[in-house]
């Protein structure tokens, strides 16, 4: 049977039956925040604590929400483990995250699904481990994994039915929503880029999941003929198109700035709210955990890894083309 007929065959059920239910945040690495920000579009937030948070921008965009607005209800999260014990301590305060727990495997049998804040893929299998065996809901943060070994544990895992769920918060960017819902007034597309700081193996999962949902699943291969600092991607895809991403580690000024070309017509824009983007990167997870449905297909992800891994080969070997059917497994 294959993946796909596997995951439809099985039977959708509420993951979590609980009327409030009780997440964990786990995790903290350099340069992410989001123990911050993701804690408290639960819990909500002390604005002074908040204050004195690393990440500027997350009190700045957290301040401009109105508070009706900013939480997702029915979940709170109760318990908080990170790397650095000064963190949990901070973040707690600043998220009113009630308990601190000396090791992540603390959280089983207190909490009924657990969220992994930190966006090193190579460090995900070992962190998620334990919570996928003891049959824990996990949701993890972008990207799932950077190399092919890891892939296979994951997809593995999905086989087995656990319920894992991994996205970037850029495939809910209310700008991109239009040409999500339809790119028909564009014709066919035939050319895109989009744009994102920081390096390809942490970052470029954002633009390439930006881009996603709008041309579908179909990519061929990848060509890197960039740097570890400058990279620059070219996509093939079934369609007939060709998307080039550009991924550079002090671009700042043009995170996800999008253009698509087509046939008939073209469009740019960039996505704005951050906010927005998170907030509904979340509840696409807390509805997993109240309905067992998807929002979107694993294989989903299982292609958007291929792709992810597929750039770093490609620079890693002097800008060869990668095809995706060259990285296991085949699905």
């Amino acid at each position: 049977m294959t993946f796909q007929n596997m995951i439809a065959n099985s039977s959708i059920r509420p993951l979590v039956k609980r009327g409030t239910i009780r997440l964990a945040v786990l995790g903290m690495v350099d340069g992410n925040g989001h123990p911050y920000s993701w804690s408290a579009i639960f819990n909500g937030y002390d604005p002074e604590e908040m204050k004195l948070c690393p990440y500027p921008a997350i009190p700045t965009y957290l301040g401009k929400e109105p508070k009706h607005t900013l939480r997702i209800e029915g979940a709170n999260v109760t318990h908080i483990w990170t790397d650095d014990p000064q963190d949990a301590i901070r973040v707690s305060r600043a998220s009113l995250i009630p308990h601190i727990v000396s090791r992540p495997e603390d959280v089983i049998g207190q909490v009924d699904a657990v969220i992994v804040t930190t966006d090193k893929g190579h460090e995900h299998v070992e962190r998620c481990r334990p919570f996928v065996e003891a049959g824990i809901p996990v949701f993890v943060d972008k990207p799932l994994v950077d190399n092919e070994a890891d892939l296979l544990v994951f997809y593995d895992w999905a086989c087995q039915g656990k319920a894992i769920l991994s996205s970037s918060s850029m495939r809910y960017s209310k700008e991109f929503l239009p040409y999500r819902i339809s790119t028909s007034s564009l014709g066919q597309i035939r050319f895109a880029t989009i744009t994102t700081p920081k390096s390809w193996e942490r970052y470029g999962i954002h633009a390439l999941e930006a881009i996603y949902p709008i041309v579908g699943p179909g990519f061929v291969s990848v060509r890197n003929t960039g740097s570890a600092e400058k990279n620059v991607v070219h996509l093939k895809h079934s369609i007939g198109a060709d998307i080039i991403v550009a991924a550079q580690s002090d671009m700042y000024g043009a995170f996800g700035l999008l253009q698509l070309c087509g046939t008939a017509g073209n469009a740019v824009t960039q996505s704005q709210d951050t906010f927005f983007s998170f907030k509904a990167q979340l509840q696409s997870y807390i509805d997993y955990l109240r309905t067992g449905e998807r929002p979107f297909p694993f294989a989903e992800t299982v292609e958007l890894m291929k792709l992810v891994i597929a750039g770093i080969r490609s620079r890693e070997e002097g800008g060869r083309e990668v095809t995706l059917s060259e990285i296991a497994p085949a699905i």
